[in-house]
């Protein structure tokens, strides 16, 4: 029996974060660099990704997910420079603070072009990039795909957290989250036995949260607290490695109890 360093270990291994440059995404390069992978930043703000490939030793990419031949290609361009590709994570996206028009509005002013661009970015695209991806994967022999979910694909929003605050999940956001995790489900039988597909869901994630809103959500979180960046790592490092070896098709929140009510 292997020990648990060995089976967390991403050794020998190359992983692939879309959003790379963010907060989310920068902890989990963070997080598989020290595992020992081959770490693969892409985000479409060329900068930020550079930023977090070069704290991490790892490649950066510039890639706008809205661009489907842009999404197709990069598969080859990750194993042109890495030689292969066996981890996936799915973590960019349009979020309730985005500055789209149309967005964080009113229901009855939430633009369909607006919609119909957050569900290319947040479903589409990962969808288009796995597709492309599955060569690559099913050559690893022990590929993972992870999907970053929300919260909100599992459950509606309670509005009263958002009153009087100029931030909120729109509709499409949740449709987008919540077809993700559907997708990552479908994607686990439809890819089985080769390559394992899960999906992390965050709650909360405090960060410049003003006060009143972070008041009115830690009331409602078993564990007290909004989460951080951190608590994002153990979940990507379980799903990424050995350690999951037996899992696929799920989807694990890391929300700090939220949707156990």
């Amino acid at each position: 029996m292997r020990t648990v360093s060995d089976l967390i270990s991403l050794e020998g291994r190359v992983a692939l974060i879309t959003g790379g440059g963010g907060h989310i995404g920068a902890a989990i390069a963070t997080a598989y660099a020290e595992l020992k992978a081959k770490v693969v930043v892409l985000d479409r703000d060329g900068a930020a990704a550079r930023n977090v490939a070069d704290r991490v030793k790892g490649v950066a990419l510039t890639v706008d997910l809205a661009d489907d031949d842009a999404v197709r290609a990069i598969p080859d361009s990750v194993v042109a420079a890495c030689g292969r590709l066996d981890i996936v994570v799915n973590n960019a996206a349009f979020v309730g603070t985005d500055a789209l028009q149309g967005w964080t509005t009113p229901i009855e002013q939430q633009s369909l072009d607006t919609w119909r661009k957050a569900l290319d970015v947040n479903l589409t695209a990962p969808f288009a990039l796995i597709q492309a991806a599955i060569p690559a994967l099913r050559a690893s022999g022990r590929a993972s795909i992870i999907n970053v979910g929300s919260i909100y694909g599992l459950v509606g929003p309670d509005w009263r957290l958002y009153e009087n605050q100029s931030f909120g999940p729109p509709a499409a956001y949740a449709a987008s989250k919540g077809g993700l995790l559907q997708m990552t489900r479908w994607l686990a039988t439809t890819l089985a036995p080769t390559i394992r597909v899960n999906a992390i869901v965050p709650g909360g994630v405090e960060r410049k949260t003003p006060p009143t809103f972070k008041q009115r959500y830690v009331a409602k979180v078993p564990l007290a607290r909004m989460a951080t960046e951190e608590d994002m790592i153990g979940a990507a490092a379980y799903l990424a490695s050995d350690l999951s070896a037996y899992v696929t098709g799920q989807c694990l929140a890391v929300d700090g109890g939220w949707t156990a009510w």
